[in-house]
């Protein structure tokens, strides 16, 4: 069985990967019936000795995932995260012509895992995210009342790190990202799910940046998005991820 994860960054106590959309980072309450997880792939990168995740990607979220490959290092990137010493950058593909700039700052309730939770009343949270507009589009297809339509290319930069926290921000601003089933729009879903076969989320973490945790030294771990993302991005003439991703 190949691995889907591919070595971003390894040290002996850090094991940094690239996560392709569709694969789950670990077993979910959600998702009691899949048997491929990035963690067991992470694991055998690390010669079948335990990695412990110090963040999360969802599911259709591609990008850099993180492992610590002791426990004390994955106590100290805890802290770290709580803290919020630690940078992370995504590149989303979002509906409309967004601000040039901004400021996302809306609190979000709590989304439990466990379905069995859903009834009960969940803490709101503060929750920051910010944005910039890198480059827009707009094509000649109707697909709502216009007769074109218009997206941006962002950059996302979360201050915290609430569930499903830049989905719903972006949401919230009327610029949802495309191929978000939960909160994005179904028209514009179904357009791009058939014209290049496949309706991904277009959301890609493609940067973290932090103080090692053992060193201290700076640390900058990126990744250029994966082809099912670079593919739609083909619609951005002029736009090089490269530039993106060395900044």
């Amino acid at each position: 069985m190949s691995n889907p994860l591919t070595v971003l960054y390894r040290d002996e106590h850090l094991l940094a990967v690239h996560k392709p959309a569709g694969l789950l980072v670990h077993r979910s309450p959600i998702d009691k019936h899949e048997t491929e997880f990035a963690l067991q792939y992470a694991r055998a990168m690390n010669g079948g000795e335990h990695v412990y995740p110090v963040h999360r990607l969802d599911r259709p979220t591609s990008g850099v995932l993180l492992f610590a490959r002791d426990p004390e290092t994955a106590r100290t990137l805890g802290l770290a995260m709580m803290a919020g010493a630690v940078s992370k950058t995504y590149l989303a593909m979002v509906r409309g012509w967004a601000p040039e700039q901004g400021v996302v700052d809306h609190p979000l309730r709590d989304e439990p895992e466990d379905r069995r939770l859903k009834g009960q009343e969940q803490p709101v949270r503060e929750a920051l995210t910010r944005y910039r507009r890198l480059a827009t589009t707009e094509l000649p297809v109707a697909i709502e009342r216009s007769p074109t339509s218009r997206y941006s290319l962002v950059e996302l930069k979360p201050e915290t790190g609430r569930k499903h926290q830049l989905r719903r921000h972006m949401k919230h601003i009327n610029h949802p990202i495309i191929g978000d089933a939960n909160h994005g729009r179904g028209r514009h879903n179904r357009y791009f799910a058939e014209r290049f076969g496949q309706g991904r989320l277009m959301l890609a973490a493609t940067r973290m940046a932090f103080q090692h945790p053992v060193s201290g030294k700076p640390l900058t771990i990126s990744a250029a998005p994966e082809a099912s993302f670079l593919e739609v991005l083909s619609l951005f003439p002029g736009f090089d991820v490269r530039d993106h991703s060395e900044k």
